[in-house]
């Protein structure tokens, strides 16, 4: 094992060490005596998340080995979208039981949605132009050159599938609002858009990814002891991640109520803040290591995840939790909440179907955000639903070449595996 080598696997080591601080904060401190207190224990957590988005970042990049960069990117933002899977359940199941909890339980899911959009895709622009700011200053590359790109994020052809998917799944949550419920059919419906895109993304071809660190240590290992190793880590990293986001964002709840929050709010923007971090922690990663693009595409599939099988399931545990099948009723709090979460939702996707992240545009996304959270009240959320709107429709006028084309780019992906990757390729 040369050098290089030997640095990879040492941070793989502790990454995995500090990863282990979760587990042993939740089980082996209280088993042992050892009584931290809630600040401590919560700063655990957080490092703990933070070992195993490092590790996911790695494994993810080292599984574009084996398979195709879609299906990583899928598997990547499922295991990151953990902690709002196990919040949302129990939300869920505990409304069922108790009425009182009924208008809490899309809190957690919108608001976790909404920060995705106003917060996570504008970080990873925002690291994005830093490094090219920072290439500027140490390299010869011309500024007028460096200025130019570090004004663009530009994603490959490839995402249209996720965008049209997205965009359909958007269109149809905006029935939801008005039918006043969620049923075990837009669970159905939801559920295969999905599954439209996993079958999509899954006959997509492998590539030769360009490896370093322990990606590439990972990567050139032997077939078996690679597939071996990545399987493992992912279960490890999932594992680290449903173990600590949990208590991470209880941690923040207290604080949150000590100071006197509203819970609807607590449950809207202080849990999933924490439930969230560990996509924004791998995918602001994998931006800063000068993976912009394959951070957005986690980012996108993480909302695609989101609004399909995580909004899809809450009717499934609703009725488990029941004895029947039910229907997860929209009050009209949840109502204002699931028409503005798809509002921003339409708005953020037609914003992207020229595949293109700049300066203006996530301005407006966090400008938009930041105004509907610390202006709460029912009239600015109203208002800014209706912005969104107003926005999207002169955005599809302006984009309708580029929607064609993400039409066309989708269809052709259908009907062709990998036509769009090879678009890529050429251009």
């Amino acid at each position: 094992m040369n050098s290089d080598s030997r640095r990879a696997f040492s941070f793989l080591i502790i990454a995995a060490l500090v990863a282990a601080l979760g587990p042993f904060t939740r089980f082996i401190a209280p088993e042992v005596g050892i009584h931290l207190g809630t600040i401590t224990e919560s700063v655990l957590y957080g490092l703990a998340i933070l070992g195993a988005a490092f590790l996911l970042s790695w494994t993810t990049e080292a599984a574009e080995v084996d398979i195709s960069k879609g299906l990583a990117v899928a598997v990547l933002a499922f295991i990151a979208v953990l902690p709002e899977y196990a919040v949302d359940a129990s939300i869920t199941w505990r409304a069922a039981k108790d009425p009182e909890i009924i208008s809490l339980a899309v809190a957690n899911m919108t608001g976790a949605n909404r920060i995705l959009i106003g917060l996570a895709w504008p970080m990873i622009f925002f690291i994005f132009w830093r490094s090219f700011r920072n290439k500027k200053n140490s390299t010869d590359i011309t500024a007028t050159s460096v200025s130019h790109q570090a004004r663009v994020l530009k994603m490959p052809r490839s995402t249209s599938v996720e965008l049209i998917l997205l965009l359909s799944a958007v269109l149809y949550s905006f029935i939801l609002p008005l039918k006043g419920g969620i049923n075990i059919i837009d669970t159905a419906i939801l559920f295969s858009i999905f599954g439209i895109y996993l079958y999509l993304i899954g006959r997509q071809a492998s590539e030769s990814p360009d490896l370093t660190g322990p990606a590439l240590l990972i990567g050139t290992l032997s077939t078996n002891k690679r597939r071996l190793s990545l399987g493992l880590l992912f279960l490890f990293s999932a594992g680290i991640v449903f173990t600590a986001a949990d208590p991470f964002a209880q941690g923040l709840e207290h604080t949150g109520e000590e100071l006197g929050i509203d819970k609807f709010l607590l449950l809207q923007f202080v849990a999933p803040l924490a439930s969230e971090s560990p996509e924004f922690l791998v995918a602001g990663i994998l931006a800063f290591r000068g993976r912009a693009s394959l951070a957005m595409a986690a980012l996108i599939s993480s909302k695609l995840n989101q609004w399909t099988l995580l909004l899809g399931s809450l009717p499934l545990v609703f009725s488990a939790s029941s004895g029947e099948v039910a229907t997860l009723p929209l009050q009209d709090r949840q109502q204002l909440e699931v028409f503005l979460t798809a509002a921003q939702g339409l708005f953020a996707v037609v914003l992207l179907m020229n595949l293109k992240l700049d300066l203006k545009a996530s301005l407006s996304l966090i400008f938009l955000f930041l105004i509907q959270a610390v202006l709460p009240s029912n009239e600015i959320r109203l208002a800014i639903g209706i912005i969104y709107l107003l926005l999207t429709f002169g955005l599809v006028y302006s984009r309708r070449n580029a929607i064609k084309l993400r039409l066309k780019d989708f269809w052709q992906e259908f009907r062709t595996p990998n036509s769009t990757s090879k678009a890529d390729e050429l251009s």
